[in-house]
């Protein structure tokens, strides 16, 4: 993929079809580090062992509709070629963990690309799930967390398009603040 907030895009989105009502989202970046990090973690159904063992492979998959699943792969092979590391973790019944993550200098290394639009479009698909974003950088963190949103708007849905608007310039401002907007 293009853009780092395409993987989070896919990558969240199984976690949604896994019947996640949890998902956190962590980017972290440091050039002191040379690091760029992806942390994906759900409550949703979890995979066996069995799946877990074959989910690195592009040509496994548990959808119908596709005889290839190429996004765990894909980034997966992604940190491969950029000097990183890859981790997936599942359990039954309890969820899956996943961290990814790629040397930031590396030149193969794609943009984080527009993980603002990527949150928010998650939080419009799948309005119902709480959402616990955090970007971290060498110069600070923000953390936005959806269940606090939803007990500041007493019963409003965080998919009102003037929430989500509300929700983007949130997410832009912190971003800047703490990367003085060179994301």
């Amino acid at each position: 993929m293009k853009e780092l907030s395409l993987n989070i895009l896919d990558i969240a989105q199984n976690s949604v079809k896994a019947g996640a009502d949890r998902i956190d989202i962590s980017v972290s970046e440091s050039v002191k580090n040379d690091t760029v990090g992806i942390t994906i973690k759900d409550n949703g159904c979890g995979m066996s062992q069995k799946t877990l063992d074959s989910v690195t492979d592009p040509f496994f998959t548990t959808r119908t509709t596709r005889k290839v699943g190429l996004g765990i792969p894909l980034l997966r092979q992604l940190t491969l070629d950029t000097e990183g590391s890859f981790d997936i973790s599942s359990k039954e019944g309890e969820g899956t963990s996943l961290r990814a993550v790629c040397r930031l200098s590396h030149l193969d290394r794609p943009p984080i690309g527009d993980i603002t639009s990527t949150v928010t479009s998650l939080i419009s698909a799948a309005p119902e799930i709480r959402y616990v974003y955090t970007h971290e950088t060498d110069s600070g963190a923000f953390t936005l967390d959806t269940d606090d949103v939803k007990e500041m708007l007493g019963g409003v849905s965080v998919s009102e398009p003037e929430v989500l608007m509300w929700l983007t310039e949130y997410i832009n401002e912190n971003l800047e603040s703490i990367d003085g907007g060179k994301i």
